[in-house]
């Protein structure tokens, strides 16, 4: 016979146990929720002693929480699910429809940050990437899901399954940490896992290479309109299109088509004002993130944004065409203000920016080196001086993680700010172990992982592998790292076509500033094809096969040393 808490512990049975009593009350309970500006559907069941407190929640029709369930953070669950006795739903967590929660699992789309060994566990905050759930997905009980996490549609959890990655639609999956164990549509297993993973890839990487070669010529060519560059068909003409179109003809051993050397020199140069800046083309960037950033001082601060980035395109390009910047902006500053804008740059909060602002400065001095521009005594100096001091001892990074985004930032930041100054003045700096365990952490959230990769992602982790290598990292974590280069690389071999390839292969569009092109997600273009096809020389030479290509990257990407500015 129910009992008085029976719809709280069984909420499946309120329309036949729910006295008027607890309907009105379940009334206000859904009432003061919708007051509270979350959405919930008609037809649905909230327990008084469950605990929603979400910052955003969301529950579909006919949807129910028991008692004692917590749910917390950013939650949407899609209609006719259940979340039964003792769930834990929290942090950035979406369920689909008819999907079934079992007692006392966890579902946490958050986590600690705990890098530091300096600073205690609670002070360091928290990442999110996120739980998604597909529709008609059971979960049994004592089940615990990990950050990160993809569930797919019509997929079954074993009770007690820790899930640590995704799991494919349709899928059994059990155990700890939990496996797939077998197909609910054919029933079928997962084939055993094949040793020797390299067996066929050395055969892959050399056609790849020379199909690559192939195809550069006519994809470079069709980017051109007859007057300018545009990164991929339909959009607006850019700077970097042209510079992008001049290193990978320049990869293929040739100019890009429609214009001659002489051409291509003269409207490089013709961009660049007395001051050395180079606006993007066009009124029509006004306002958006290929803008000049509006924040940059008049005279000798360090440009930023696009004109930033034009310090880095625009003199790789007509270095490639055997000429020179004739003027190089942001070298003015004196040892005092180096270091002061160093200190004002947003490390704390946007470490890709101030990594990008020091990549620009760094390639800068390197242009004034070359070109006989002269420089304040002491500016490099002081630079060098700046970032050693400031790098994080721990993690070997400049910079630190975010709840929204965990490591991506400091990736970010660190890889533009190594490229431009000591990667690219060959000048190795220690901490490469702890540098190779920060990259290999952040590549194992799932940054990495197809759809959601980007190229400016992926070259940041194989760059900075490489560079720690030469950091003291020789022979350091061997395994993981080819493991890490492998992914990358099958990515790429796979994805290829003679069209080029896409910056973002799909899903989210995760670019900034100066390395976003505008062009839709799995689109191919200039910016993704030249930033692929260096981040698979990358990994490649990470796993001593880049000889295989054929090519090393040229420009912006090169891997050798340019020159040593502090000479």
């Amino acid at each position: 016979m129910p009992g008085p808490l029976t719809p709280d512990f069984a909420p499946w049975t309120f329309d036949t146990t729910a006295s008027p009593e607890q309907r009105a009350a379940n009334d206000d309970r859904v009432a003061a929720l919708r007051t509270a500006g979350h959405a919930v559907g008609e037809g649905c069941v909230v327990s008084d002693l469950a605990e929603v407190d979400a910052d955003t929640f969301a529950l579909g029709d006919r949807s129910y929480i028991a008692a004692h369930a917590h749910v917390t953070g950013d939650v949407e669950i899609g209609a006719d699910c259940s979340v039964n006795v003792a769930a834990a739903l929290r942090g950035r967590v979406t369920v689909g429809d008819g999907v079934r929660i079992g007692s006392r699992t966890s579902i946490l789309g958050f986590d600690h940050a705990f890098d530091r060994v300096d600073v205690p566990v609670f002070r360091q905050g928290l990442t999110s990437r996120g739980i998604t759930i597909g529709d008609d997905v059971w979960i049994g009980a004592h089940v615990v899901v990990l950050d990160g996490v993809t569930v797919g549609a019509h997929a079954v959890i074993g009770a007690g399954a820790v899930v640590t990655r995704d799991v494919p639609p349709y899928a059994v999956a059990v155990g700890n940490p939990a496996r797939v164990v077998r197909d609910r549509r054919t029933g079928e297993r997962p084939a055993p896992r094949r040793a020797d993973p390299d067996a066929d890839r050395a055969r892959r990487v050399e056609q790849f290479g020379a199909d690559a070669l192939a195809a550069l010529p006519g994809l470079v060519e069709r980017a051109f309109d007859g007057e300018r560059y545009r990164d991929a068909p339909g959009a607006a003409p850019t700077v970097r299109a042209h510079c992008d179109a001049v290193e990978l003809a320049a990869l293929a051993g040739g100019v890009p088509a429609g214009l001659t050397r002489d051409a291509h020199v003269d409207r490089l140069t013709a961009l660049v004002g007395p001051d050395g800046r180079v606006p993007e083309h066009g009124a029509e960037h006004e306002g958006t993130a290929a803008a000049p950033d509006p924040s940059h001082r008049a005279d000798d601060a360090w440009p930023r944004g696009a004109e930033g980035y034009h310090v880095l395109s625009v003199g790789y390009a007509l270095d490639l065409l055997g000429s020179a910047l004739p003027a190089v902006p942001g070298t003015g500053a004196t040892p005092g203000e180096v270091a002061a804008r160093l200190a004002a740059l947003p490390w704390g909060t946007n470490a890709w920016g101030a990594g990008s602002v020091v990549d620009t400065v760094g390639t800068a001095l390197t242009w004034a080196r070359e070109t006989g521009v002269a420089v304040p005594d002491g500016a490099r100096e002081a630079l060098v001086g700046w970032l050693v001091e400031h790098r994080d001892p721990v993690t070997g990074l400049w910079g630190a993680p975010r709840a929204r985004d965990g490591w991506r930032e400091p990736v970010n930041g660190t890889y533009r700010l190594v490229r431009g100054t000591f990667a690219q003045w060959g000048t190795p700096l220690g901490l490469g172990r702890e540098l190779t365990d920060t990259v290999l952490r952040h590549a194992a959230s799932g940054v990495l992982d197809p759809p959601r990769v980007t190229a400016c992602d992926a070259l940041d982790v194989v760059h900075l592998l490489r560079w720690a290598r030469r950091c003291g990292a020789e022979g350091y974590r061997t395994d993981e790292v080819a493991d890490v280069a492998r992914a990358v690389l099958d990515g790429v071999l796979t994805r290829w076509s003679a069209d080029g390839l896409a910056f973002a292969p799909s899903g989210p569009r995760r670019t900034r500033g100066d390395t976003a092109s505008g062009v839709p997600e799995g689109i191919p273009s200039l910016q993704g094809t030249e930033m692929w096809l260096a981040t698979a020389w990358y990994a490649a030479d990470l796993l001593g096969v880049a000889d295989l290509l054929g090519w090393t990257p040229r420009g912006v990407h090169a891997p050798e040393p340019r020159a040593s500015a502090l000479s």
